[in-house]
């Protein structure tokens, strides 16, 4: 695999290089993907929550960029969708923003774009909006609540 922490471009015009650090591509792919009607939520990583601690905005959480042997440009993307979306007109829709995204910035072109969906959110639940816990707090409360109701009160 080929280092991807920078990205190289050639100018041909006047046979200069162009470095671009991954993490800009990631904060570019990032806003871009919060604007796509569906996307609830980027999860990010450790550095991610790092950051969320220390209250520092991380833009490019929840994507990773990559470069193949062959120097192609692949990403992927860890999201939440929102409940009751499309989730192919969605991922699709995410694609086709950050292509175009990537591409007017900065003249590349993604190879492969790898969606993710780690979760859903349902917008009915202010406390779920707020943190992004997606579904596996939703399971967490039915099993707590089917505990509770199976408990034999004295």
């Amino acid at each position: 695999m080929a280092d991807s922490s920078k990205i190289v471009l050639d100018d041909k015009n006047n046979g200069e290089e162009i470095e671009i650090d991954s993490s800009v591509l990631e904060v570019i792919m990032g806003i871009a993907a919060e604007k796509v009607d569906g996307v609830a939520a980027m999860h990010g990583n450790v550095k991610s929550g790092i950051n969320r601690v220390l209250g520092r905005e991380n833009r490019g959480k929840g994507i990773a960029i990559k470069l193949d042997d062959d120097y192609n440009l692949i990403a992927d993307v860890y999201v939440s969708f929102e409940a009751g979306s499309y989730v192919p007109k969605v991922a699709m829709d995410l694609q086709k923003s950050l292509r175009q995204q990537v591409l007017q910035m900065t003249d590349l072109v993604l190879k492969e774009i790898n969606v993710h969906v780690t979760g859903l959110v349902f917008p009915d639940d202010p406390e779920e909006q707020q943190d992004n816990r997606g579904t596996s707090q939703l399971f967490s409360d039915i099993d707590e609540k089917s505990k509770n109701e199976s408990t034999p009160e004295s």
